[in-house]
């Protein structure tokens, strides 16, 4: 909507400086308005920590999810193992909110790891993670004295955005639920039901409500205005509220530089983004199953693989992400590939060469760039229909359907070639809205997302053109490669040096000293405005060369992974969860800003966790100071008084913003 200011005349723009522009006529009016004082949409891990985190100061907090369950990764998403480093774990440094969680699924099952998973210290049913999480919201809002209205099977129609193009003022949204003689809801695949999810008509699919969101009214008389009445927390997996409001974004691969050296690609490249992943449940039988062959098998078989020989074992495989295990006492020994499975034991898949879908040219690409938004109409008012390509969500689906047929059928491999892999057919897929997943077909209810828009920040000291985390901030790389010599100009690479030296940068760029004879730092760089922190391996799941991802032959797309490899524990910048232009939003989750290399760390459990309690905390800090968020650091790197009141409060409630022992003094922080 306001993006049409920008060929409006004169006349109008003053007309649209005095009034809100208007919103898409909706084909009846709003069943009911919703006052909120922190809007949520996304009700994922970052969203739900958001929630927790307003609760908790008193807020009346409005969260919308497009599932009928919160928790994300760990619920709706079916990854319901926690991606922890070892050292974070052995100190437990983690938010209060998180650490609350891992309390609450070893005090439900007896033990933080029901499944036995070898890939985690913590593997369960996902349908327990929305029930556990969902409790902890409500006993927030009960110690905090805040209010949550919850809004599942939600998503967000349009934004209402004031004529100074600052603020939201107010968002639509469509609630669904069964329409009369419908099946319930989670019995079709997402890619099924998402289109009709946007559409304010009812369907024979659903009946919906259109509800309108707006700030809370104040029960006290203001003797000044506030800068903002609300605020918009931006939770979403794929970024949906930053392409709705056509905030600016970057998506896939970021060119080629100093900041990025390990970079695939000297241009960039907006199509790869890492692959998703619809996840599943399966159990070990005591007799073989009847496996029916899909019908679009032989279009997906020539993808699938363990992908590397010491992978290439079945009970690896299976053991890797159990979620459920029937003799949770057993003792087992260092190699997965010994582990036993006990008919009733389940696993949840999660695979590279095997569910994960991974498109990456123009023709398959996931989730939208602004290009194909405009061409099919979705920044018009009343346009938006969620920003992904509905035809490679359903081929996702048959991929993972197709997956579990090659693990207990297949005797093919596309990676490691025949004589590998082996039938196993003492399996079944699990289905029923009873089942892990709570799916009707079996599948998550949406899929694991490891990468979505990734806002640009404001501009900020030595960042003029918009602040983002890089991968020359976080990355443990051997920079020493000749790799960086060979794609990096004389006088990047002497930056780039110059950058790891830290405060022997000066005589680096001088050619005082020489890039071979420099010491680099062994930490992450260390930020001002941290609220938050996260640690995990820099871990792609890369797109594919060609369209479409399963085609026979196909290959990762070529220097993907040249930046993978271990990170440092890295910090959380506020500047990186301000979006450009609208000052009434943060960004939470793998929204924030960062860069493609970057944003494969900044992605798991507790690092969502811990933006969104940053996310949560700054709103409520900010609602009460009477401030915007921007204001808080647009004066770094000069002192920012009330930065630090909130670092203190945050550091104060249990949500860590720095590491132990951090400080430009300590070069070197060798974390697990």
């Amino acid at each position: 909507m306001k993006r049409i200011l920008t060929t409006l005349t004169l006349s109008l723009i003053f007309l649209e400086s005095a009034f809100p522009l208007a919103l898409a006529a909706p084909p009846r009016q709003p069943d009911k308005t919703e006052e909120c004082e922190l809007l949520v949409v996304g009700g994922g891990l970052s969203g739900s920590a958001a929630a927790y985190e307003g609760l908790l100061a008193g807020k009346t907090v409005c969260l919308t999810e497009i599932t009928d369950w919160v928790g994300g990764q760990i619920s709706a998403q079916g990854t319901s193992a926690l991606d922890e480093r070892p050292t974070q774990r052995k100190l437990l440094y983690y938010p209060r909110g998180y650490l609350e969680l891992r309390t609450r699924i070893e005090k439900h099952y007896k033990r933080l790891n029901p499944g036995k998973c070898w890939v985690s210290e913590s593997c369960f049913l996902p349908r327990d993670g929305h029930k556990l999480l969902f409790g902890i919201l409500k006993d927030a809002e009960d110690r905090g004295n805040g209010k949550l209205k919850w809004f599942p099977s939600t998503v967000i129609k349009e934004l209402e955005i004031s004529g100074d193009g600052k603020q939201i003022q107010s968002a639509v949204a469509i609630q669904h639920r069964p329409a009369k003689n419908a099946p319930p809801l989670n019995t079709l695949p997402l890619s099924q039901t998402i289109e009709d999810s946007y559409r304010y008509e009812n369907s024979a699919q659903f009946d919906k409500s259109i509800i309108r969101f707006v700030p809370k009214k104040s029960r006290k008389s203001a003797q000044k205005p506030k800068p903002a009445d609300w605020f918009v927390i931006e939770a979403t997996e794929t970024g949906e509220l930053i392409g709705l409001a056509d905030i600016p974004y970057r998506l896939g691969i970021d060119p080629r530089s100093v900041l990025e050296p390990s970079s695939a690609s000297e241009s960039g490249d907006a199509y790869c983004t890492q692959g998703f992943t619809y996840t599943f449940a399966m159990q070990a039988t005591k007799e073989p199953q009847n496996h029916t062959l899909p019908s679009f098998y032989s279009q997906y078989a020539p993808y699938y693989s363990y992908e590397l020989q010491r992978l290439a074992s079945f009970p690896l495989v299976f053991t890797y992400r159990r979620i459920k295990s029937v003799k949770p006492d057993r003792k087992l020994g260092t190699n997965p590939r010994e582990y036993p499975i006990d008919p009733g034991d389940i696993s949840m898949q999660n695979w590279t060469w095997g569910n994960d879908y991974r498109p990456g040219t123009s023709q398959d690409n996931f989730i939208y760039t602004r290009e194909q938004l405009q061409a099919t109409g979705q920044l018009q008012p009343g346009g938006w229909m969620g920003g992904l390509r509905t035809e490679t969500l359903r081929k996702g689906e048959e991929n993972a359907i197709g997956y579990f047929y090659w693990l207990v059928t297949g005797t093919t491999d596309s990676q490691l070639g025949d004589g590998v892999k082996k039938p196993y057919p003492n399996h079944r897929y699990l289905s029923g809205l009873d089942a892990p997943m709570g799916t009707a077909h079996g599948l998550s209810k949406y899929p694991y997302i490891r990468e979505g828009r990734r806002i640009i920040g404001r501009p900020s000291f030595g960042q003029p053109e918009g602040f983002t985390v890089w991968e020359i901030d976080i990355s443990r790389n051997n920079f020493r490669d000749d790799y960086y010599r060979n794609n990096l100009s004389e006088e990047e690479y002497r930056r780039l040096w110059a950058i790891l030296s830290g405060i022997n940068a000066p005589s680096v760029l001088a050619q005082i000293v020489s890039p071979a004879d420099v010491k680099p730092r062994s930490r992450a760089f260390i930020f001002p405005d941290s609220v938050g922190i996260g640690h995990y391996a820099i871990d792609f799941h890369p797109c594919m060369a060609q369209s479409p991802p399963e085609a026979p032959g196909n290959k990762e797309r070529e220097g993907t992974r040249k930046g993978q490899g271990q990170a440092y524990p890295f910090q959380v910048p506020l500047r990186a969860m301000i979006p450009q232009k609208i000052d009434n939003m943060l960004v939470a989750g793998k929204s924030i800003a960062t860069s493609h290399t970057a944003a494969a760390a900044y992605r798991v459990h507790s690092f969502e966790w811990s933006a969104g309690a940053a996310a949560g905390t700054t709103a409520a800090f900010a609602l009460e100071n009477g401030i915007l968020p921007y204001e808080l650091v647009d004066r770094l790197p000069q002192q920012e008084p009330q930065l630090e009141a909130l670092q203190r409060r945050l550091d104060r409630n249990g949500n860590p913003t720095a590491f132990p022992n951090t400080s430009i003094f300590n070069t070197r922080q060798d974390w697990q």
